[in-house]
């Protein structure tokens, strides 16, 4: 999977990408994940849980995507 002419990566995101790019895309994820967290669950659901929830995400994005 990997492609060593550019250093870019072709993981489940569907475009090349390198390290970069994929820790980007999780940060906007991430933010759109605690607006939406904000927004209709956090009267329930305290934040830190979303806050463990993108790391993870952010993390499998970043070591796969």
């Amino acid at each position: 999977m990997e492609n060593k002419q550019n250093g870019g990566r072709q993981g489940f995101l569907p475009l090349e990408t390198n390290l970069f790019d994929r820790i980007f895309i999780g940060a906007i994820i991430s933010i759109a994940i605690h607006l939406l967290w904000m927004r209709f669950l956090e009267t329930w659901i305290p934040l830190i849980v979303a806050n463990v929830i993108c790391l993870i995400l952010i993390y499998i994005i970043a070591k796969r995507g």
